[in-house]
């Protein structure tokens, strides 16, 4: 059913100190609503990754989050938000970007799941940029190998922020960073990184190589460097290169490094979750650089 035809409930306006102008929000009773497609099958991975690239557009959950992907300048296509929580959108600049508020149970039966946090946002994509330009701005990078949990992803994505390091290069087989989960998990700092497809890989890493990176793969082997024994040209430098949990980096992308690196465990402990070794290995990387 087009929504053209649907009688809906009639627009309320909230104003803000932050408007120019009062926000229209415009009242959904159905979902499947045309006008919330965006956001339709939010917990259908498969689905999502078939629809959202495609369309250039991303998911956004959570107030923090959305005013974190604005700030670093992605255009909003549209906002869904609780009706109870209308306001908290008074105070944003919308712009030409629709709001659409519903009760808990339709935003429940239009997404899959209970949105909890109460403010949901599409937003359109921006081109990534190319590997090359990616490392001629870097100073460190953590390069990832079929990481396609989007967890670990966000996980990832946050420790880099916070820790130091400039930029994430990404194997084609990765998932996908915007993906509404990762972008959560790492409570919108996806959006504060530099990121770029590596390919073709492992080829590509040649190119890492050559732009003056010590590629530094990341393995439990036993005969791999305790990375605390990394001498200072290793460090000043370094690309960190992890694979997947579990099955860890392939033989191929092992061969293109420079160097194996081990965080040495303790207790029979074999290796730590990658989003965790991917946290500790930037922090010592960079514990002497100047706060």
């Amino acid at each position: 059913m087009a929504y053209a035809a649907r009688r809906d409930r009639p627009v309320r306006r909230v104003t803000g100190t932050g408007q120019n102008r009062p926000v229209a929000v415009h009242q959904i009773t159905d979902p499947d609503d045309d006008r919330i497609a965006d956001y339709r099958a939010l917990t259908d991975v498969e689905l999502r990754t078939r629809w959202e690239p495609p369309h250039g557009l991303f998911i956004a959950e959570g107030e923090l989050v959305l005013r974190r992907a604005l700030r670093a300048g992605y255009p909003a296509r549209s906002y869904l938000v609780d009706a109870k929580r209308a306001d908290q959108l008074a105070d944003l600049d919308t712009g030409d970007a629709p709001v659409y508020a519903a009760t808990p149970d339709v935003l429940q039966r239009a997404t899959g799941f209970h949105v909890h946090r109460g403010v949901l946002a599409s937003f359109r994509r921006k081109p990534l940029p190319d590997a090359a330009d990616v490392l001629a701005a870097a100073r460190r990078v953590v390069i990832l190998e079929d990481v396609n949990n989007h967890t670990n992803l966000g996980a990832i994505f946050r420790a880099v922020a916070g820790l130091g390091v400039d930029a994430v290069l990404l194997s084609p087989t990765c998932a996908d960073p915007l993906y509404r989960r990762s972008v959560r998990v790492s409570m919108g700092e996806v959006f504060a990184v530099p990121y770029a497809k590596l390919e073709p890989w492992p080829d590509a890493l040649a190119e890492v190589r050559a732009a003056g990176f010590t590629v530094l793969a990341m393995t439990p082997a036993p005969d791999a460097v305790p990375i605390q024994r990394l001498d200072a040209a290793q460090r000043a430098r370094a690309a960190l290169l992890l694979g997947a949990e579990g099955a860890g980096l392939t033989g191929a992308a092992m061969r293109a490094s420079d160097a194996r690196v081990v965080i040495p465990m303790r207790r029979g402990v074999d290796s730590l979750n990658v989003a965790a070794a991917t946290a500790v290995a930037c922090w010592e990387l960079g514990r002497d650089d100047p706060l």
